[in-house]
């Protein structure tokens, strides 16, 4: 292995911190997994880095690059762990927080739903000024107030403030102004609204803003930490962080723009799936990656990942371009209890401690990985490859617990653990599909993370599935998506106008802008000109509608009348997919456009070496509604097609062929599953 050219992904998640290394003189692929450290992730993706250094043979100071997804931002949301913060905004849109869009998750509830908000309202300020619709100014800002509240917040502790005036999307003056009075103010951060989210609607932009602002204390502490680490480790590397989109980021763009990384660790396992779909000519994909924490489900159409120009995590809205992901607490860890009688699976975790019974650290509580284990599927020997030893009293003890108050017996408890997971993990895959107006049938289900494998035949059967995907490497899929990734960046206009050859000339200097911009920033990032490309979209509705569509803009050889009439054309047929109808004689609005800066950093070829420690022709007892004998495989022993049910096993994760499938392997060493209905 030459100088610097190993290249590391990282993938930090709740359970586990996946890692996938790549010589790039070779193109030799190889992984390694080690349990994550909830208390600071920054040893455990060191931890993570030495280790398949130790595993794969190579030096650290050999390492290049390293590529970081990560649930930081997101863990930090969720859990609330996040700095005091303020907001200023225009004068009367102190409230828009709390208003929000007037729509009610439960319409049938006769109470009022509580809105989840960040920042209280005696930390929302009010500044005197106003800029129209168009840009011009109607109300000069008030700089002597804003330095007042500025005071105002050094005395109350604040350490971050989000900055959002009413349309800074068309005229960011006022917003730049404001923040750079703020800046003055020793250790507080801030952020607009007008290099957070530059789009319209208020509330959507406003809650962005507040998140980035939240998030930039501690993705800077975080991204310190990591740099200190790499350091004491002698890791030189450049360091690159997974966001939303799937692109990689700089630490100083992320720094500057947290709020970009809070689908970061599962945006990886999307740009897998639209990987493996390339390399298996499969234009639909629908992906399950199955973690210890939660599943994630991410779906390929007509060979692209299906992206959303908006999102929202634990009620908050996020304005900003992010792969489309659909999470639920249904993981190798979730914990199984009973409720009312009736058997209850997740979204609460064992997490990586205590982590499942099985683990030996302190967990009481059955998990999906408990069940599994008690009923013959995972071998407690090779767990890990090995390194971790389950206990398989342990497991059947705390299932045992559970079983009596559910009047069952021990194995029909741990099936019907499995059963419940199982639908759920059915359900979000039918409703990613359904709202997108797909049939489950038309697609392959590839199954990846560590417990994937396990559950893909039953999944696939709920859904009526006839073909799943086990990738090489299934475990750490989501650390090989990262690997694939490119540099991005995410630039907008929002700007309401007709789609109609008159609107031709301001479309071309809209798109000429943002086209500009994305050049200026892939030359910073030192990206060769043959490795630059420009992507253009168009949100788009039809008058009178509240939400728009996100159209790619195909051609944009020559920005003419020809180029406007098919891109119409093009949202009519989106339209009819997404929502069964389309009007085509309505007037059609253009409401924001979007271009996507992308820098090719090379990419990934062949596929993930994978071992196992047992052997074939080995045999394994398995509860199916009765205890029985199956046979077990190693992956690469695999050459013909085998029958299940059949265990077939890796370092990392172990598949479930379950009876009616057969299972052969792909030239690339995937193996594929088809439905047989034996």
């Amino acid at each position: 292995m030459s100088e610097q050219t190993i290249r590391v992904a990282v993938d930090i998640g709740g359970t586990f911190t996946d890692i996938q290394v790549l010589d790039q003189t070779t193109g030799r692929l190889a992984d390694f997994k080690a349990p994550s450290t909830p208390d600071d992730p920054s040893r455990g993706l060191i931890d993570g880095i030495t280790g398949a250094a130790s595993r794969h043979g190579f030096r650290l100071d050999q390492v290049g690059m390293i590529l970081h997804g990560s649930t930081i931002a997101t863990n930090a949301v969720l859990e609330r762990k996040l700095p005091k913060g303020a907001l200023l905004t225009t004068d009367g849109f102190q409230d828009v927080l709390e208003i929000g869009r007037h729509m009610r998750r439960n319409v049938y509830s006769l109470k009022a739903e509580e809105r989840a908000l960040l920042i209280p309202r005696d930390r929302r300020f009010g500044v005197t000024e106003r800029i129209r619709a168009d840009g011009s100014i109607e109300t000069p800002l008030d700089r002597e107030q804003v330095a007042g509240i500025g005071q105002t917040l050094a005395e109350q502790g604040v350490e971050a403030v989000a900055v959002a005036f009413l349309h800074a999307y068309r005229n960011p003056a006022h917003e730049e102004t404001a923040a750079e009075v703020l800046a003055r103010i020793p250790g507080l951060s801030v952020a607009t609204s007008a290099e957070t989210s530059p789009e319209v609607r208020e509330f959507e932009r406003t809650s962005t803003t507040v998140l980035n602002a939240l998030l930039k204390p501690v993705i800077s502490t975080y991204l310190g930490r990591v740099r200190e680490r790499l350091a004491e480790a002698g890791i030189g590397a450049a360091l690159y962080l997974v966001q939303s989109n799937g692109g990689l980021a700089s630490p100083e763009e992320t720094a500057r723009l947290p709020a970009r990384l809070l689908l970061s660790g599962p945006s990886g396992g999307a740009m897998a799936m639209m990987d493996l779909a390339r390399r298996h000519g499969m234009s639909d994909v629908v992906g399950i990656d199955m973690g210890g924490t939660s599943s994630d489900v991410s779906v390929v159409r007509d060979g692209r990942v299906e992206e959303t120009a908006a999102g929202e995590i634990d009620g908050l809205p996020v304005r900003l371009p992010m792969v489309e992901i659909r999470t639920i607490g249904a993981g190798g860890g979730s914990l199984a209890r009973a409720s009312n009688g009736a058997l209850r699976v997740g979204p609460e975790s064992a997490g990586a401690q205590p982590g499942p019974v099985c683990y030996g650290r302190g967990g009481t509580e059955p998990t999906v990985t408990d069940a599994n284990l008690a009923l013959g599927l995972i071998d407690p020997d090779a767990f890990l490859g090995g390194d971790m030893a389950l206990s398989v009293s342990g497991a059947q003890e705390a299932l045992g617990r559970l079983a009596a108050p559910l009047d069952l017996d021990r194995e029909a408890t741990a099936a019907g653990i499995l059963a419940v997971a199982n639908a759920a993990m059915a359900g979000a895959v039918r409703l990613s599909l359904f709202e997108k107006g797909a049939d489950p049938t038309d697609f392959a289900l590839a199954a990846f993370g560590g417990a994937g494998g396990l559950h893909a035949c039953a999944i696939a059967n709920e859904l009526e599935i006839g073909r799943v995907i086990f990738p090489a490497g299934a475990s750490t899929l989501s650390a090989r998506g990262i690997l694939t990734s490119d540099l991005r960046h995410d630039l907008s206009h929002s700007e309401l106008m007709l789609a109609d050859p008159a609107a031709v000339s301001r479309l071309s200097e809209i798109i000429g802008d943002l086209r500009a911009q994305g050049e200026v920033l892939l030359v910073a990032d030192r990206i060769a000109s043959q490795d630059r490309r420009i992507e253009i979209a168009v949100d788009m509705r039809y008058r009178g509608q509240a939400f728009e569509l996100t159209v790619p803009w195909e051609d944009l050889e020559q920005v003419d009348g020809a180029a406007v009439s098919r891109l119409i054309a093009a949202f009519h047929a989106l339209h009819l997919t997404r929502y069964a109808h389309a009007t085509e004689t309505d007037p059609v609005e253009i409401v924001t456009l979007r271009a996507r800066a992308i820098g090719g950093i090379g990419g990934v070829s062949g596929n993930t070496e994978t071992t196992s420690g047992a052997g074939d022709g080995s045999a394994r007892q398995v509860w199916q509604g009765g205890w029985q004998t199956v046979p077990v495989r190693r992956r690469h022993s695999i050459t013909e097609a085998i029958a299940g049910p059949l265990i077939v096993v890796e370092d990392y994760s172990v598949l479930w062929i379950a009876r009616g499938w057969t299972v052969s392997a792909a030239p690339d060493g995937d193996l594929i599953a088809e439905r047989t209905n034996d």
